[in-house]
């Protein structure tokens, strides 16, 4: 939308011809104080002309130009009471009255007055400026009035331009401001259920720059975001190497909100069937309201946290949300039968201390005695194992088993020097993270104390993984990590449940079936929820991992 400089046009002036009626010397001499900008002096001298009885249609065009005087001077009340007489009329000039009317309309706050006149303006070229003044006077109102009017002024182009520049103003929008701000752009009728062609199309939108990484290539080849990226993008291969339609298009978040907003009038993401990422929460709101609207699957691919995408339709986590895992937890425990005493160590972390408050309730639930329940650091961690009785000697160990939430390998390494000097096996329940400490060597315990929760978790033995390293390792010369394994695994599953056979509706091929086997990972269960729902309990038997029954 062009910007309207709020002055009136002097073309309007010197405009008018009175057939058969001399013009008054008066009159002559208001336009002209008119014309050179001297509102003060022209408005007394355009008044005594007003009053049709005695000047007939000369009234009308002094009026007019009264109007025009009186913006000029900042006296948008004094233009109302000057038009608001003549735009009924049928004259030569009566769409422009109403164009001025509009502006002082504006100009005196009454906003909504000013847009339902210029609804009834028929000429293109004068509605063309009314709706530039749309725009001018209306970009700074607060979101509520224009949101509240949309539906009866979305007509006016201006008035969309301006809506649109308050809601990309703003940081944060609600779901009404949201939900306004894509209707703007066409997307919120547009339905993503329809295939428009048998490519599947995935945006990805990672942080790869911020405030201490300004370009890509500064990124650490060991960064978490890295690996994941390239994770997605080797999945991607292989995808087109095994014949699958698929396009990978990648954006920077930079860590910015503004930015990403901006970002998300990309015609390319809004054609998108599917989003991967951001990571950070911040962010991750932003696209999962986005998602809702557009009606795009969103996944956060690394997250626990994300109870609140069980409320929505297109949001998911790739991973299990607190929710499930603490169900794996509870449901592993009972069917092992190993006693009803529970000690449970958690870290300080989002996701530890959240997973720890929801055992307590249903572990409680299920009737069974929590015996300990503490915040666990590497300083106080071997206390809290030694208080159970679980330490070196004879002695009598006080639960039945002990679960321990954390990822932190600080925290891991005296727990399990601890549990290489005991000599009693106790179940000690730990995140599969564990499973890659390079301390670990869990085949030299005398006991197999440790048992593994499941977090997608990875299947190392498979036939399938042993392929993928191969290939990566020929591609990049280095074994993938973890953050890259669950990348292409992310696109394994992607594609799996998104394709020109199954079609590209998300949600009810995720609801067709309970279980769906991994190729790098055990597996998931997205039936009726939107996170990975199956949470297995893992041991190692002869270096083997294997699920429990």
């Amino acid at each position: 939308m062009k910007k309207f400089l709020l002055v009136i046009p002097v073309f309007f002036i010197l405009s008018v011809a009175f057939a058969q009626i001399p013009t008054p010397d008066a009159y002559r001499k208001a336009q002209s104080e008119l014309a050179a900008k001297n509102y003060w002096e022209a408005i007394p001298l355009f008044k005594q002309f007003t009053d049709p009885k005695e000047y007939g249609n000369l009234a009308n065009y002094a009026a007019f130009h009264l109007g025009e005087a009186t913006l000029g001077a900042n006296q948008p009340g004094q233009a109302i009471d000057a038009l608001e007489p003549i735009i009924k009329g049928n004259w030569a000039k009566s769409e422009e009255a109403k164009y001025l009317l509009a502006v002082a309309y504006f100009k005196n706050q009454q906003n909504v007055e000013a847009l339902t006149l210029i609804k009834s303006i028929k000429n293109d070229q004068i509605m063309a400026m009314a709706e530039n003044a749309t725009y001018e006077n209306l970009k700074q109102v607060s979101a509520s009035f224009m949101i509240a009017n949309l539906s009866e002024f979305k007509e006016n182009r201006g008035y969309g331009a301006a809506l649109k520049r308050v809601l990309e103003s703003q940081t944060i929008l609600s779901a009404t401001e949201r939900a306004a701000y894509y209707e703007l752009q066409g997307k919120a009728t547009e339905s993503k259920n329809v295939v428009k062609d048998q490519v599947l199309d995935i945006v990805v939108i990672l942080p790869f720059t911020n405030s201490s990484r300004s370009n890509l290539s500064s990124i650490p080849q060991n960064d978490f975001v890295f690996e994941l990226y390239q994770g997605l993008e080797f999945g991607v291969e292989q995808l087109k190497i095994k014949g699958t339609k698929v396009n990978m298009l990648t954006f920077d978040s930079k860590r910015d909100v503004a930015h990403l907003q901006n970002l998300l009038s990309d015609p390319a993401i809004a054609s998108a069937d599917v989003i991967i990422g951001p990571i950070y929460p911040e962010e991750s709101d932003v696209v999962s309201a986005f998602a809702e609207t557009a009606k795009i699957p969103f996944v956060h691919p690394l997250s626990n946290l994300g109870e609140r995408f069980e409320e929505l339709n297109y949001s998911y986590l790739f991973r299990p949300s607190v929710s499930s895992i603490a169900d794996g937890i509870v449901d592993g425990l009972r069917k092992q039968n190993w006693g009803k005493r529970v000690a449970v160590g958690y870290s300080g972390s989002s996701r530890d201390e959240m997973l720890a408050k929801m055992l307590q309730t249903q572990l409680a639930a299920e009737g069974f005695q929590l015996t300990k329940f503490e915040q666990i650091n590497p300083r106080n961690v071997s206390d809290f194992m030694q208080g159970l009785g679980v330490k070196s000697g004879e002695g009598s160990v006080s639960v039945d088993q002990v679960v321990l939430l954390t990822d932190d390998p600080s925290i891991a390494q005296p727990v399990f020097s601890l549990m290489e000097s005991i000599t009693a096996s106790i179940p000690t329940l730990v995140m599969d993270s564990w499973l890659s400490f390079n301390f670990a060597n869990y085949e030299m315990l005398e006991f197999p104390n440790f048992y593994f929760i499941g977090n997608n978790t990875l299947n190392f033995y498979g036939e399938p993984m042993q392929q993928f390293r191969n290939r990566f390792y020929d591609k990049y010369l280095n074994l993938p990590s973890i953050n890259s394994t669950l990348g292409a695994e992310l696109i394994n599953w992607v594609s799996s449940n998104m394709s020109d056979s199954k079609g590209f509706d998300l949600r009810r091929n995720l609801d067709q079936k309970a279980f769906e086997a991994g190729r790098l990972t055990w597996g998931f269960n997205f039936q009726g929820g939107h996170n990975n729902q199956y949470v297995p309990l893992f041991e190692l038997e002869a270096g083997e991992l294997k699920p429990l029954d």
